[in-house]
């Protein structure tokens, strides 16, 4: 490319009429930018799913000593019901299991995706910031050139 055509590029570019680069929002009366982040609000969805996750480890597995209990007494005395309550304990263990990994899930997802958007946005500022200083550099050889 020549230093003529770049500067023309430039020029159109930033001249009026240009779409120029919009980060965070697309052309179109009033539209809502098309990807908002929210840091804040992400960490608090994370840390309630933690917190919500602990508590069904800890809470939801709490009736289970008392019902194993009951069921061998009454599969000892053999009642039909103690086979029955011993397969319902199973089965609601498997369900507290199921929705502390579902919020387990949750919480690290939200963590995973704060740590690649700040990663995305620190490559955004660097790659913009190395375009400013190119840019910049060209200039000032046009400076020298006139």
């Amino acid at each position: 490319m020549a230093w003529d055509e770049w500067e023309r590029i430039k020029g159109e570019v930033a001249g009026p009429g240009s779409g120029g680069m919009r980060l965070n929002s697309a052309p179109g009366g009033g539209r809502e930018k098309d990807l908002v982040y929210d840091p804040a609000a992400l960490a608090a969805i994370g840390a309630q799913a933690f917190r919500l996750c602990q508590r069904v480890g800890k809470e939801g597995r709490g009736p289970i000593a008392a019902t194993e209990a009951a069921a061998r007494d009454l599969t000892g005395q053999e009642f039909a019901l103690g086979g029955a309550l011993r397969r319902v304990q199973e089965r609601w263990g498997q369900q507290v299991r199921s929705l502390a990994d579902a919020c387990g899930h949750i919480s690290n997802g939200l963590d995973s995706a704060h740590k690649i958007h700040r990663s995305d946005e620190h490559h955004v500022v660097r790659t913009i910031s190395g375009i400013a200083q190119l840019d910049a550099a060209f200039d000032q050889q046009t400076e020298r050139r006139r």
